[in-house]
């Protein structure tokens, strides 16, 4: 019996490996696609129907019928208080590349804490932390309500506030990728909240946008089946 239980616990390893790998991937596709297109969201209205300017007046309740319109179709991922959110993203980061970089290990819960900071350096310095250091949202949003970067800039000794910082953060750490099944993924993948779905609708939808993003980047990427 011992000798079918060594090869077994093997495989079973592997398959957690690969279906933890699995997960990972299309929460990355996903969280970026989404990303992106809050980004593009806000830099249209901005540019568009704002004139680049932070200052100008919405005028004629644009952003609420843009709101109205747009959460009929879409969901509430578009409504009036989420727009102002998108417009927000595109003026506190409007340099494309940058957001482009930041997008490959934030989530819109990560942008949404770095919104609150005000301080443009720490805003940048937090985002370039917890895209290094591979922080999860949780994390962020404690280090960010801590003031973790001034309390680091002063520090004489900035090993003793990271390892105390570490420590602390340590089981903020786990299940970076739980947001896969959240509400906010499922809308953006064009479910609504009064629909049945089943894991294997939202598995479906979460390939279909990974295969349509490689599809955009190009050549050098290929998408192997949809397992």
């Amino acid at each position: 019996m011992e000798n079918h239980l060594t090869p077994y616990q093997s495989v079973i390893t592997e398959i957690k490996s690969i279906i933890s790998s699995g997960q990972e991937a299309a929460y990355s596709a996903s969280s970026k696609a989404m990303l992106l297109t809050y980004w593009n969201i806000g830099k249209r209205i901005v540019e568009q129907e704002l004139g680049g300017s932070e200052r100008a007046e919405y005028g004629k309740g644009f952003i609420s019928s843009l709101a109205e319109d747009l959460t009929k179709e879409f969901g509430k991922n578009y409504s009036k208080r989420n727009l102002h959110y998108y417009i927000k993203f595109y003026q506190c980061f409007p340099d494309e590349q940058i957001v482009n970089a930041c997008v490959h290990n934030l989530n819109w819960t990560h942008i949404r804490s770095l919104l609150r900071v005000a301080d443009e350096n720490a805003r940048y310095w937090y985002m370039k932390e917890a895209i290094a250091e591979s922080w999860s949202s949780r994390t962020l949003d404690r280090n960010i309500s801590t003031q973790y970067y001034y309390r680091l800039l002063q520090a004489p000794k900035k090993e003793a506030v990271i390892g105390e910082m570490k420590q602390k953060t340590a089981e903020l750490q786990k299940n970076q990728f739980e947001l896969i099944k959240s509400p906010v993924i499922a809308e953006f993948l064009g479910f609504k909240n009064e629909d049945t779905y089943l894991e294997g609708d939202l598995e479906s939808a979460i390939l279909s946008h990974i295969r349509d993003f490689l599809m955009e980047l190009g050549r050098g990427f290929a998408f192997v089946a949809r397992q």
